[in-house]
């Protein structure tokens, strides 16, 4: 699991078109930043995924969230409404980018 959709690592996706991927690994990049109320859009989530899945392959590649939705402890940084609007909007670009990808 890498952090992959926080502005402050989201570029790091092209580390890949340099490092391969060892054989029998995959990458479950963070389509998802929890750590903001703001919901990304399906079709954000499908390019992240996309992205990843142009570089080690599209069988190597699932989603997941950067880090937890309780990413400080003693806080609730996202509401409950927005951390399950965020998941059903992963559902959804992870069906598109499947789309496209197969």
């Amino acid at each position: 699991m890498i952090m992959a959709s926080n502005g402050r690592h989201e570029h790091e996706w092209r580390v890949f078109q340099d490092v391969e991927l060892p054989d029998g690994k995959y990458l479950i990049p963070g389509v998802l930043d929890s750590t903001t109320n703001i919901v990304e859009h399906p079709e954000v989530v499908a390019e992240r995924l996309v992205r990843y899945a142009d570089v080690v392959g599209r069988e190597n590649v699932m989603a997941g969230t950067d880090c937890g939705f309780g990413t400080v402890a003693g806080m609730q940084v996202v509401v409950a409404s927005v951390a399950w609007a965020k998941l059903r909007s992963m559902a959804e670009g992870a069906r598109l980018a499947s789309e496209r990808l197969w």
